[in-house]
């Protein structure tokens, strides 16, 4: 007999609930039964016509839609390219240091100020510098950085192509309006580098094969949250039209990805009210995060050997961060020293990853020469898996995402290691380091039975990723159950 292990999630906790209602009856119906290029072509016909805004500042403009869209309780922008807080002032007028940025750049079809120049799908309040430093640049993910706040990377792809990449946090909700743009405006002509680069002629797939495979990447790890369905709904208020990759978060796969060929059925499908902001799914959070450029992040330097005495290794640099070093008075002395994170604690967490940003000179071999270590327990470990930079200019890269998944559900510190020798002194820096995390869920099992939703009667079934599950009597693994209103993950046995 198969067994089901479930976990309750109440209508209460399904906060997306009551914004799904708000889309018309029967918007969506002209996508049933249609698939691939035809699924795309339909649902461009449903949202390729808005209301918008006039752009700028003042009264039926973008800012003050922006206020509506991208305004927290508190009068904070929801900049989504910084971590730099500015507030609104009055409704309509614009915030000073940032810009009105477009997603899809006007150079990508020829520079017409016409519809999607003023689209709020395409349109963002962010910090001015980065809106400069990422140009017209494609989407997508930077592997060496030349311009990194923080928040959003620019630089060179694997594909060799200047690009920016934003914050893991906003990923899924970009890639869902790259979607938005790629379909409601499909039948563009594209020009220029840039946009060739990401996009290609004609309706059908629009987004080339190495974009849309990435974003739905993204829009499968940062999936759907209660901001992003409230902009949509508030969009759609003043547009009319709705972005329907936020209502139905498996829509890209029906055009892009691995249900390309089967029918979509808006009516059968999983949506937003149904998916959103499950208690059981772990979202990242950021659990430690300091710019060494401003603060110290609580870090304590230790001299294990310097050149002389009164000499410090390790000193904080207000443009380069913390700066090792056992180069003075023109050579190189043998040295070592330690720089140490306060303690992190990871209790109740089930993964966690460190990111750091650094550059490395006159150092032939940083790999073997320095080192990024975990103290946990009284150990101290050797981390793993680093990108270092190749140790002969002052270029900051990033460290690539390190697993500290072994020290999850303990308290650690992170030391940086410098040495040095007197044939060789070389310079690094680290300008800043984050830690983020993933916390423990409670499980599905152990449920009680009244929690269990009734098997005998109709209800619908989805995998975990969405996917309508035809036989879920013969289906093993999890699965989402939704029925009278209600919503429960369950592990099919």
């Amino acid at each position: 007999m198969r067994k089901f292990f479930i976990a309750a999630i109440t209508t209460a906790m399904l906060t997306a609930t009551a914004a799904i209602a708000q889309i018309p009856q029967n918007y969506y119906s002209s996508l049933k039964g249609k698939k691939g290029a035809e699924l795309k072509t339909a649902v461009h016909n449903i949202i390729k016509n808005a209301t918008v805004l006039k752009y700028g500042s003042g009264s039926g403009r973008t800012w003050e839609g922006f206020y509506t869209t991208d305004r927290l309780d508190d009068g904070q922008v929801v900049d989504r390219y910084s971590n730099d807080k500015r507030y609104f002032g009055n409704k309509g007028q614009a915030v000073s240091g940032m810009n009105i940025e477009h997603s899809f750049p006007k150079s990508w079809w020829g520079g017409s100020e016409n519809q999607a120049y003023k689209d709020l799908y395409n349109l963002m309040p962010s910090e001015q510098k980065i809106n400069s430093a990422k140009s017209n640049y494609p989407m997508g993910k930077v592997n060496n950085a030349s311009t990194d706040n923080g928040c959003t990377k620019v630089g060179t792809g694997s594909n060799g192509y200047k690009l920016w990449e934003p914050a893991d946090k906003w990923k899924g909700d970009f890639a869902r309006g790259y979607m938005y743009m790629a379909t409601a405006y499909q039948d563009f002509t594209w020009s220029g580098t840039q946009a060739l680069q990401i996009l290609q002629q004609g309706d059908y797939p629009t987004l080339r094969e190495w974009a849309y495979t990435l974003y739905i990447e993204w829009a499968k790890t940062d999936g759907v949250d209660q901001t992003e369905v409230e902009r949509n709904n508030e969009v759609y208020k003043i547009q009319g039209n709705r972005n329907p990759f936020v209502d139905f978060p498996n829509l890209m796969e029906y055009i892009w990805g691995d249900s390309i060929d089967y029918a979509f059925d808006p009516e059968n499908t999983v949506t937003t009210s149904e998916y959103t902001d499950n208690p059981d799914v772990p979202t990242e959070e950021t659990i430690y995060q300091a710019t060494f450029t401003s603060e110290t992040g609580n870090f304590t330097a230790k001299n294990i050997s310097e050149p002389y005495s009164g000499f410090e290794v390790w000193i904080r640099d207000t443009k380069y961060g913390w700066k090792g070093t056992g180069y003075a008075n023109n050579r190189a002395y043998a040295a070592e020293a330690t720089l140490t994170s306060p303690e992190i604690d990871l209790t109740g967490f089930s993964e966690a990853t460190l990111t750091f940003n650094h550059a490395i000179n006159f150092c032939k071999s940083p790999e073997s020469t320095f080192s990024v270590e975990v103290i946990c327990d009284g150990t101290t470990n050797t981390l793993d898996g680093i990108t270092w930079p190749a140790g002969n200019n002052w270029t900051f890269i990033d460290s690539g995402e390190i697993s500290l998944n072994s020290y999850a559900g303990k308290k650690i510190s992170i030391v940086f290691h410098y040495k040095s020798n007197d044939s060789e002194a070389g310079t690094w820096e680290i300008k800043r380091m984050t830690i983020t995390g993933k916390r423990t869920t409670t499980g599905i099992d152990g449920t009680t039975a009244d929690c269990m939703p009734d098997m005998q009667k109709p209800y619908k079934a989805y995998t975990a990723d969405g996917q309508r599950i035809a036989s879920p009597k013969d289906y093993k693994g999890i699965m989402i159950i939704v029925q009278d209103g209600k919503t429960w993950k369950v592990m099919n046995r």
